[in-house]
């Protein structure tokens, strides 16, 4: 197959000085104020279901999340650093660092064809392509819990990365970078938070956990979680906060999945 991923045109006219609202006039105001009710209207929706999903759930659930998150601090820390990213989106100069660095990463320096298909294949590792060749293979390899987990795992994930994109309505980098190169086919949607990252993070997350990983290997699978991230960059899919979003979900998604134990929540063994 020698269709190359896709590569950037040359960029577009400058629009006119009337197409978009100044900085400081008062319609740029009257969005970024909308944008600041949004967001903190999603942070909120997003803490009162987690309070109501713990005290809706049943005794013995929650005292596992209690045991868990008394043993493995980290269950407490990353829903507050999920909160505190979320909430940056507000900072204006948050915008322009994760700017500064998509920049970065997506169009300084050279390009060659071979990186592009590189970076390309490896970003695939975070879609839902991987996963039925993975579950067929742990099924097959008779880790049929490891299997529930990732299939149930994967969908509820799936879900709620939906659901906070859809609150928060992030645009994706090139709606504001029209020079922006756009590796492979342009992705629909939202942007925040990565859902490949977040998948990547979980799938990773869980399989350190289920089987015991020691130190370096576990650090070797989260450095290719955290490439799998910067590709979503590199292909001009995400702003850095959104893989940095992704991360701490899917890493905190993948914790709650071994402590809940998902396949005896349905019923299943």
């Amino acid at each position: 197959m020698s269709l190359p991923p896709a590569v950037p045109s040359a960029p577009p006219a400058a629009p006119a000085a009337s197409a978009a609202p100044e900085r400081d006039s008062p319609a740029w105001q009257a969005i970024r104020h909308r944008r600041r009710r949004r967001h903190l209207l999603t942070a909120a929706l997003l803490a009162a279901g987690l309070l109501l999903a713990v005290l809706a759930a049943p005794a013995d659930l929650r005292g596992s999340l209690w045991r868990g998150a008394q043993a493995n601090p980290v269950l407490l820390t990353l829903p507050v650093v999920f909160s505190l990213v979320a909430l940056s989106l507000l900072w204006a100069a948050g915008q322009a660092v994760d700017s500064w660095v998509f920049i970065a990463l997506n169009l300084r320096g050279r390009r060659p064809l071979w990186l592009d298909w590189a970076m390309l294949g490896l970003t695939q590792l975070g879609s839902a392509f991987i996963l039925p060749p993975l579950i067929l293979a742990l099924w097959l390899a008779s880790q049929t819990r490891l299997a529930y987990e990732l299939v149930l795992g994967s969908l509820t994930l799936w879900l709620l990365v939906e659901l906070v994109k859809a609150l928060v309505g992030r645009s994706r980098p090139s709606v504001r970078h029209i020079q922006a190169r756009i590796v492979g086919y342009k992705q629909p949607g939202r942007s925040f938070p990565s859902g490949h990252t977040s998948q990547i993070f979980f799938v990773i997350t869980l399989i350190i956990q289920h089987f015991g990983l020691g130190l370096w290997p576990a650090i070797g699978l989260y450095l290719l979680a955290l490439l799998v991230g910067i590709t979503r960059i590199y292909v001009g899919a995400h702003y850095p906060r959104d893989v940095l979003a992704g991360a701490v979900l899917g890493t905190l998604w993948g914790l709650l999945g071994v402590i809940i134990e998902l396949p005896r929540l349905v019923g299943l063994r």
